[in-house]
């Protein structure tokens, strides 16, 4: 398919801006795989959709405050977007402005000095800092919220309310809806949760440029624990549905999954880019957001529930007054 069939006219007052309070009070378009939208609910809703033996997935990680402001020697100003860690010390990162910054330059940020010691072929700099980052980004750091937002957003709120592990430059933002309440109402029904992890890079929201047969997608680090593999592996031999909360627990589920033998446990990097035509092997349900025109994650929704099924949904959405993107309504595909 071509990217134009994957634009849509989306006024700018349909961009969310501000997250639903409480958070489960966010709209839900219930849709059908491969049939259409059935049910306009409100997120709180969600137990009517789902049954006992319905496996839950959640990616427990957690957005840090990654963008730092520094000077190149010589005192140009630099901005810095970490994007996946390779060792406390050692950072990939996202620079502006990046073609000088060569292999050999070197970036102080407040009390840490960097320098640059590769570039990859997407462009991003490898950053050897003179001390672990982490314990400093607290102090340094901003919390990159997307460039469609241009309101101020509480760190908080930017963060699901299950967020454990710290390395994503972008919220799972099909998480920002749940709250304690309502995962413990799923629980006491029968619904199984499990925990998986994928730090999210700007690569999952970068643009598609050219034909979609050509875009590469960056790596993401992601993590399966044992207890999240042997329950997935599970209700699979069971029949029983798994849902991922977000695309990035469809991607590093369908990552990690090894015919034959079912979901690995581990650690690995992903670059799956999924679209049509794609045969799932673990999901069988999504929850997931409204996504940007021409964007990857819109391609991964084509993907599951069928292109045409998806793009009607959307055309409803806009005239049914739904909040897009991050901070926007949800999506239950069944």
């Amino acid at each position: 398919m071509r990217l134009e069939d994957y634009l849509y006219d989306l006024p700018e007052e349909k961009i969310a801006q501000q997250g639903v309070e409480p958070r489960d009070h966010s709209r839900l378009m219930v849709v059908e795989r491969g049939r259409g939208v059935r049910e306009h609910a409100r997120f709180y809703d969600l137990p009517r959709f789902l049954r006992s033996g319905d496996l839950l997935v959640f990616n427990e990680t957690k957005v840090i405050p990654a963008r730092l402001f520094g000077e190149k020697e010589g005192g140009a100003r630099v901005e810095a977007l970490l994007v996946r860690q390779q060792s406390p010390e050692r950072w990939w990162a996202m620079v502006k402005p990046g073609r000088r910054l060569k292999p050999g330059a070197r970036v102080r940020f407040g009390p840490l000095a960097a320098e640059v010691v590769a570039v990859d072929e997407t462009g991003l700099r490898l950053l050897a800092f003179d001390a672990p980052v982490l314990e400093h980004l607290a102090d340094l750091g901003q919390t990159p919220l997307p460039p469609y937002i241009h309101r101020p957003v509480a760190p908080e709120r930017y963060q699901t309310v299950y967020a454990r592990r710290e390395g994503s430059v972008a919220a799972p933002t099909a998480g920002l809806h749940f709250t304690p309440r309502l995962m413990d109402e799923l629980a006491e029904m029968g619904v199984e949760q499990a925990r998986i992890v994928l730090h999210v890079g700007p690569g999952t929201f970068q643009p598609v440029k050219g034909s979609i047969e050509e875009h590469r997608m960056h790596a993401e680090y992601y993590q399966v624990p044992a207890e999240a593999a042997a329950l997935v592996n599970r209700a699979l031999a069971e029949g029983r549905r798994v849902i991922a909360v977000g695309t990035t627990v469809v991607r590093t589920l369908e990552s990690a999954f090894v015919p034959g033998s079912g979901l690995r446990p581990g650690a690995g990097e992903t670059r799956l880019f999924i679209r049509p035509p794609y045969e799932f092997r673990v999901v069988g349900g999504l929850i997931t957001n409204f996504h940007l025109p021409g964007s990857t994650l819109l391609m991964l929704v084509a993907a599951f529930a069928g292109y045409q099924v998806t793009m009607n949904a959307y055309r409803e959405a806009l005239r049914g007054d739904y909040r897009f993107f991050s901070l926007g309504d949800a999506m239950l595909i069944l």
